[in-house]
């Protein structure tokens, strides 16, 4: 063999080391990611395919029934109001984090991270001690004369501890994007004649808009399986999906019916995030181009 073949086929071997070696490094993740949910999400189809017998009636007698389209499409209507308060509330947050000295932004980063800290339960059973009827606010209210909110046991109730739970993961997208913003950019649109508000409008908001997609989407997801918050939290008009999984389940030992919901609930999120998506990134190349 001469010296050239050797050194071709050295080389080949070498590219097959660089071609495999990610993959062997991904290996192990890739291993746990399909035992750890692909099987458990595996035996859910199966299940709401084959129990009581095989076919298709779990999910006829889902869509034939008007009080799971009705949870279905409430689910996804407080996830939204949920989303939709996060960025609201997680925007300033972000944006001051990136305005702020080193100390100031970790003292708000702490106060970011801390509530990661506390279960979640935890967190929700002080929303229930704040918002009932004889709660902190409603005390407040009264001693000012404001009357009284009726917040426990309402979709509104649901939506206020949520977006609590959930604020921490916009916050951290949005900050993440917008430390990476250049404010040279907004100072240079002022100086070209635009005001604070046209400035931001038309530079910083386009900028920031994957951090804004990225933790809506994170947020969204998150919110669509919530159990504990809209079961202690909310009253039976505005029971989520989650609780009538947990009830098939658990109560009526429905393994079928269940598994179909969360396919349902699985495929409805998928469905949405394949429309949402060439949206946000048609809406995101518009505004950078304006």
């Amino acid at each position: 063999m001469s010296t050239s073949d050797t050194r071709s086929d050295s080389g080949a071997a070498s590219r097959a080391r660089r071609n495999w070696g990610p993959l062997a490094l991904a290996l192990p993740a890739l291993l746990l990611l399909v035992g750890v949910i692909g099987y458990p999400l595996f035996t859910v189809v199966l299940r709401s395919l084959s129990q009581p017998e095989w076919g298709l009636q779990n999910y006829i007698w889902f869509f034939g029934t008007p009080v799971n389209l009705v949870v279905l499409q409430r689910t996804f209507t407080i996830s939204a109001w949920v989303t939709l308060v996060c960025v609201v509330a997680a925007y300033p947050y972000a944006y001051a984090m990136t305005a702020v000295g080193p100390k100031a932004r970790l003292l708000l980063t702490l106060c970011v991270l801390i509530p990661f800290w506390v279960s979640g339960v935890v967190r929700t059973l002080a929303w229930v001690i704040l918002l009932q009827d004889s709660g902190v606010i409603n005390s407040t209210l009264r001693a000012l004369d404001l009357g009284r909110l009726r917040l426990i046991r309402t979709q509104t109730g649901v939506v206020i501890g949520m977006a609590q739970v959930l604020l921490p993961f916009m916050i951290l997208p949005l900050y993440s994007v917008m430390k990476g913003i250049d404010l040279r950019l907004v100072q240079a649109s002022r100086s070209l004649g635009a005001s604070p508000l046209r400035a931001f409008f038309t530079v910083y908001l386009p900028l920031s808009l994957p951090g804004v997609y990225a933790g809506a989407i994170i947020v969204f997801i998150l919110a669509l399986g919530f159990y504990i918050t809209p079961a202690l939290l909310g009253g039976p008009r505005s029971t989520m999906l989650s609780t009538l999984v947990q009830n098939q389940v658990l109560s009526l030992l429905q393994w079928g019916r269940g598994g179909a919901m969360g396919v349902v609930l699985l495929l409805a999120t998928f469905i949405l995030l394949a429309l949402a998506g060439p949206l946000m990134r048609q809406k995101h190349k518009q505004g950078a181009r304006s």
